[in-house]
């Protein structure tokens, strides 16, 4: 009973030490959103029968890095020896997923590397990631807070129901998007949105091959 309630204040400690410390590096509408980000994540986490406590503090961490400066976030990146491709070069906002998970470790102590593996993944995704990795995947791009539309309604529910359909059908809405403001897209999208739709459909592929 004892070793339960330090764990709790250990946690709660922690989260309240991450909220001071986004209040003075993002803005009032990005922790709106983390916050929302997080409700989502423990609310699938529950689903799936995940651990809520680390779907919180990867939700609440994922955006750490989200308004550190592109020479910042290379730096960084390059420091800890991760590859900028052409793409990263291009477009180093795209490295604050990566940069969040490095901060969430250097800052706060976390050394857990699935907790650390879902906020890197959080906006290129990644082909095989965990299931922590696609509910921040998920939570991340439908909160409520992204607004409404038959299509993300349809995602939303879809999160609850089939996780990789979910990754699959997300990656497909936010590929769609990026075409549409002719911006880059980064191989590991692709890859991720290829791998999920195949896992997703692969009990159907089975079935189809032995017709």
């Amino acid at each position: 009973m004892l070793n339960q309630l330090q764990n709790t204040l250990q946690r709660n400690q922690l989260r309240q030490n991450v909220l001071n410390w986004l209040e003075n590096h993002v803005s009032a509408p990005r922790i709106k959103h983390i916050l929302r980000t997080e409700q989502m994540a423990e609310s699938l986490a529950m689903e799936y029968g995940l651990d809520v406590h680390k779907a919180s503090v990867a939700a609440l961490m994922h955006d750490l890095a989200k308004y550190f400066s592109s020479e910042k976030l290379l730096n960084m990146a390059e420091a800890n020896g991760l590859t900028i491709d052409p793409v990263l070069a291009a477009h180093p906002h795209l490295l604050h997923a990566d940069v969040s998970a490095i901060v969430a470790k250097e800052e706060f102590g976390i050394d857990d590397p699935q907790i650390l593996q879902a906020i890197a993944n959080h906006t290129l995704g990644s082909p095989q990631m965990d299931s922590l990795s696609c509910i921040i995947y998920l939570a991340d791009t439908l909160e409520p807070g992204r607004g409404h539309s038959t299509e993300l309604d349809g995602l939303r529910q879809l999160s609850y129901n089939n996780l990789a359909k979910a990754v699959w059908r997300t990656s497909d809405y936010s590929l769609k998007y990026l075409l549409e403001q002719e911006r880059l897209i980064h191989p590991r999208t692709i890859a991720t949105r290829n791998w999920f739709l195949q896992e997703a459909t692969k009990s159907n592929l089975t079935v189809l091959s032995e017709i």
